[in-house]
């Protein structure tokens, strides 16, 4: 499965190089209207067509790739960073902490992921600037997405410290933080980065939810979940089939991640 891999993140690459690109590549700006070319069908000028208000396709596609794929890991560190901090302080600490943490992390993950994050995006302004937009998604996704790693890191911090290691650490002297710090962050970092990669996916999965229900980045800035709002006209389907292009780059490169991550040596 070596072969498959690296073709998966070759296509990775490519799409990353796509999204940093989009300046120099797209034909046209993401929010450029051709009033006299109303969606109209793929074209040696537009590639894929041409949206109801005439905006070129490809070129919002190009733009959405930079968001959506660029973005998430912003969340995914966030999250990490969180779920490291709660967790890791819970698992080393142990005692009440340790059960508060884990009540806490019960509580969110028994909760509907999705539910918990649309009813937070819904008390939060929804006329905002695109710029904000985006930030306020992003945010949200960081902030809400902790409680699965926290968890596995609690779990291997609370293994961790009563390893023969750290006892043995204590036993010839080292503080509280001497152990943290020389010992306990250290054996953390490949849980940590594994947990960060495979938030990727699923914050990238996630926002394009938000986008289809209108909840997620603003117009006229696209990404891959407003595109997909588009696919609300089913009729539309067997006349267009180029609309299904969003649908298809983010089912390949979620994929991709998938197939990437199953072997997480390479990543750590």
């Amino acid at each position: 499965m070596k072969w498959a891999r690296r073709a998966a993140m070759t296509f990775l690459v490519v799409v990353l190089a796509a999204g940093l690109l989009a300046n120099w590549i797209a034909p046209d700006s993401y929010a450029r209207q051709f009033r006299d070319l109303p969606d109209v069908a793929p074209s040696s000028q537009h590639w894929l067509g041409t949206d109801d208000l005439g905006r070129d396709r490809f070129s919002r596609l190009l733009y959405g790739t930079r968001i959506s794929v660029l973005l998430a890991p912003a969340a995914a560190l966030v999250s990490s960073a969180l779920a490291a901090l709660i967790g890791g302080a819970a698992g080393f600490a142990g005692g009440w902490l340790e059960g508060c943490v884990m009540a806490a992390t019960d509580l969110f993950l028994s909760l509907p992921w999705l539910f918990l994050l649309i009813t937070a995006r819904a008390f939060l302004p929804l006329n905002v600037s695109p710029l904000a937009s985006v930030a306020i998604t992003f945010a949200l996704l960081g902030c809400l997405g902790w409680a699965a790693a926290a968890r596995v890191i609690c779990a291997d911090a609370r293994a961790l410290c009563d390893s023969d290691i750290l006892l043995l650490a204590r036993a010839s002297g080292s503080s509280g933080w001497r152990l943290l710090r020389r010992h306990v962050i250290p054996n953390l970092m490949p849980v940590l980065s594994a947990q960060f990669w495979i938030s990727i996916p699923v914050f990238i999965l996630t926002e394009a939810n938000l986008g289809i229900l209108g909840l997620g980045v603003a117009e006229p800035l696209p990404s891959w979940g407003s595109l997909l709002r588009e696919l609300e006209n089913f009729s539309a389907f067997s006349a267009q089939p180029w609309l299904f292009a969003p649908l298809l780059l983010l089912v390949l490169t979620v994929s991709c991640f998938h197939v990437a991550l199953e072997n997480r040596e390479v990543w750590t």
